[in-house]
C-alpha cells in the first residue's frame, strides 16, 4: 500500500479553492453560511467504520448465515426462512434478550419432542 504524502499548505489551499469553485452556488452558500470558508475542511479523514460484531467463534452474522444456509439443501428453504435465520442470527450475536429467549425455547422444545417421541 502506498503512503500518501501530505500536501503543502499552498497546495492544500489551491485544492480547497478548486473544490469550492467546482461546487454549485447553492452548496457554496451553504458552506459559507454554516461553517465558513476558512474553517471548512474538504480533506477531513474518514470516520472509522462501525465495529464489526462477531460471535464467540469470531464469525460475523453474514458468515454464520451463509454457513448455515449452505448446510441446507436449497430446496429446503425459502426467502422467508433465510430472512428468519438472519433475524435470529443478528439478535443472538447482538445478545438481544428476545432472540436469546427464542433460542432457549427452541432448544427446550427440541428436547421435549425427543423425550415425547414426537421428533421429526
Amino acid at each position: 500500500m502506498t503512503k500518501l504524502t501530505k500536501p503543502t499548505p499552498e497546495e492544500a489551499e489551491k485544492r480547497k479553492k478548486f473544490i469550492f469553485d467546482s461546487m454549485s452556488p447553492r452548496r457554496q452558500k451553504h458552506i459559507i453560511k454554516k461553517v465558513g470558508y476558512d474553517k471548512w475542511d474538504p480533506f477531513q479523514d474518514p470516520k472509522d467504520p462501525i465495529e464489526i460484531r462477531r460471535d464467540p467463534t469470531k464469525r460475523t452474522t453474514q458468515m454464520l448465515v451463509r454457513e448455515f444456509l449452505q448446510s441446507r439443501s436449497h430446496e429446503e428453504y425459502s426467502n422467508t426462512y433465510a430472512s428468519g435465520v438472519l433475524d435470529i442470527c443478528l439478535g443472538l450475536v447482538n445478545d438481544d434478550d428476545r432472540y436469546r429467549g427464542m433460542y432457549e425455547f427452541s432448544l427446550w422444545y427440541k428436547e421435549l419432542l425427543i423425550k415425547e417421541g414426537a421428533s421429526k
